[in-house]
């Protein structure tokens, strides 16, 4: 028999600008090593877990928003049809509360793609 393992069940696609860049991917990859590990982490447990993934790991915000909660960075992003999750923004968490003009960027974005 094979490995019994559950396999996730959920993808996760990250935000693209209209010239093809990824700015979530960009803010992803200029993290330090220990930092990049953490949100590879919590993203894995998305893709297992997906709706079903709470606090302290997820948090809904408002509507299809949520934040995936990494250490001291945040991911917002929301579900679409068919099993798939994508992250519009990520930044460094600095305050007790979602910055307005970091959630504001999110809801365009999911905007752009609703």
């Amino acid at each position: 028999m094979g490995d019994s393992s559950p396999q996730p069940s959920w993808q996760v696609e990250f935000f693209t600008t209209a010239s093809g860049r990824s700015p979530v991917l960009d803010f992803i990859n200029s993290l330090p090593t220990r930092e990049r590990g953490e949100v590879r982490n919590s993203l894995r447990l998305l893709r297992e877990f997906g709706t079903r993934l709470g606090f302290p790991d997820a948090r809904h915000l408002q509507g299809k928003l949520w934040e995936l909660r990494p250490g001291h960075h945040r991911l917002l992003y929301f579900a679409q049809v068919g099993h798939r999750f994508v992250i519009l923004h990520a930044f460094r968490k600095q305050s007790g509360s979602t910055p307005r003009q970091d959630l504001d960027l999110a809801l365009r974005r999911m905007s752009e793609l609703a």
